[in-house]
């Protein structure tokens, strides 16, 4: 019974994965993809399956070579509504999307720190927004934690996130930030 995604930025990969049964491709590259065309959106579209549309500066090779926004939350802003035109035009009808800002892809820590503190940005785009922030080297660089050791700021991530208006998150400890979460929703719900 459980959903399962394929991280894959390439269509023949992609098409495979759907063909045995997998129901979300997770592109770092937004379904930009080596060609830059809309193959990966249509062949989601094929399968009916849904997308995390992720944004990334550069490439993994480059990406955290001296990233820089003029405005981060407009610039995300507007690549995810190209985005979602891309994935609407190949026939994937909006519903199937989901939008994830890339912590740690192409941003520095101040980008990190504003997009776990501001995913509000991009609900007026009607899409699920997902965050995955787990271990990531800015808690790192905060804490001077390890990866092993960076659960802690991974829960305090992630929460504030979701507080703040993210629907999705990406995990290693599951059981861990299943409790966190649940703390946070019974403390946001109580006294209304």
């Amino acid at each position: 019974e459980a959903v399962i995604s394929v991280d894959t930025y390439k269509p023949a990969v992609a098409e495979a994965c759907l063909a045995a049964g997998v129901q979300i491709i997770n592109d770092v590259t937004g379904l930009r993809g080596p060609e830059n065309d809309d193959a990966m959106a249509r062949v989601a579209a094929e399968y009916g399956a849904g997308v995390v549309v992720m944004h990334m500066q550069g490439s993994p090779r480059d990406m955290q070579r001296d990233p820089r926004y003029d405005d981060l939350g407009r610039e995300l802003h507007d690549f995810f509504l190209e985005r979602l035109r891309v994935c609407v035009g190949a026939g994937l009808p909006a519903e199937a999307v989901a939008l994830d800002p890339g912590i740690g892809f192409g941003k520095r820590l101040e980008h990190n720190l504003a997009l776990l503190n501001h995913p509000e940005w991009f609900c007026g785009l009607g899409r699920p927004i997902v965050v995955g922030a787990s271990r990531k080297s800015f808690i790192g660089g905060l804490t001077a934690a390890s990866v092993e050791e960076r659960l802690p700021g991974t829960l305090a991530a992630h929460t504030v996130a979701l507080l703040r208006g993210a629907h999705l998150l990406r995990v290693h400890d599951v059981p861990q930030a299943v409790q966190a979460l649940r703390v946070a929703a019974a403390i946001k719900g109580a006294g209304q």
